[in-house]
């Protein structure tokens, strides 16, 4: 996973700017994804990348699109101090991954690092460093591995259909 540095504040605007919202599609968004801030970000980004940033990522407006930009540009995970609580919800709810950790004065741009979400171990294999991290909940855990909200929603009501079904 190579890593894609930010700093502080880091709002939604930028993420994905207003002009780029006339659709949901995640693909279609991620071709803007940071249009404004990193050009180079929807050209450059691979599947798997992370977002390392500082405090409150995802502030500003409440809008789903930008969680939906980073799944569809494909970053697995971003990793900041703190985060926005709409973002937040709105990204677990979408399936992105978030982590709460204070590493951002460790990583550089383009660090390759690799995540154990349920141990909550970041290694950093440029650095050759480690850093920990409080995982998410099981629960939530499961909800981002099942895709999001949605998706598990739906797979809930199916295992509750056979089982009904099954009595």
């Amino acid at each position: 996973m190579r890593v894609w540095k930010f700093g502080d504040d880091v709002d939604t605007d930028q993420i994905i700017p207003a002009e780029f919202l006339t659709t949901a599609d995640p693909e279609e968004l991620a071709k803007h994804a940071f249009a404004k801030v990193r050009p180079e970000f929807p050209s450059a980004v691979r599947r798997g990348d992370v977002i390392v940033a500082g405090r409150n990522f995802g502030c500003g407006s409440s809008r789903e699109h930008a969680p939906r930009a980073l799944k569809g540009a494909g970053i697995s995970c971003v990793i900041a101090s703190s985060f926005a609580r709409i973002f937040f919800r709105n990204a677990i709810n979408t399936g992105l991954r978030l982590i709460e950790a204070d590493i951002s004065d460790k990583v550089s741009d383009g660090d390759e690092i690799e995540i154990d979400y349920r141990k909550g171990i970041i290694k950093n294999i440029t650095k050759k460093e480690e850093y920990v991290f409080r995982p998410l909940p099981e629960f939530m855990e499961n909800l981002i591995e099942m895709g999001g909200l949605v998706p598990y929603v739906k797979k809930r009501k199916q295992m509750k259909e056979m089982t009904v079904r099954g009595s």
